[in-house]
């Protein structure tokens, strides 16, 4: 998997994420307006929407290159299909 994407990007994604977690976590104890808490909740799940598609891009660029050009194309473009239909169902 490292070899297929930018895991430095990756952590640095990944802990901003968990930083907006725990940002949400005081905020259900300090009573912040649900207003508020559901912006928040949505801008950490976009992030790692965000995480999920530099996943599938090196994924893409990579895994599925190396697929085609020297392996068998078809079952490459069939566990492609299966990646993006595990990453739709997070959306």
């Amino acid at each position: 998997m490292r070899q297929c994407m930018d895991a430095e990007n990756l952590h640095r994604r990944i802990k901003k994420i968990i930083g907006q977690l725990n940002a949400i976590d005081r905020m259900v104890e300090e009573d912040v307006p649900c207003e508020n808490l559901l912006i928040q909740i949505n801008a950490a799940k976009g992030a790692l929407h965000k995480v999920g598609q530099v996943v599938l891009e090196g994924h893409l660029n990579h895994c599925v290159r190396d697929g085609i050009e020297h392996g068998d194309a078809d079952k490459t473009v069939q566990e492609f299909a299966k990646a993006i239909e595990h990453f739709s169902r997070l959306s």
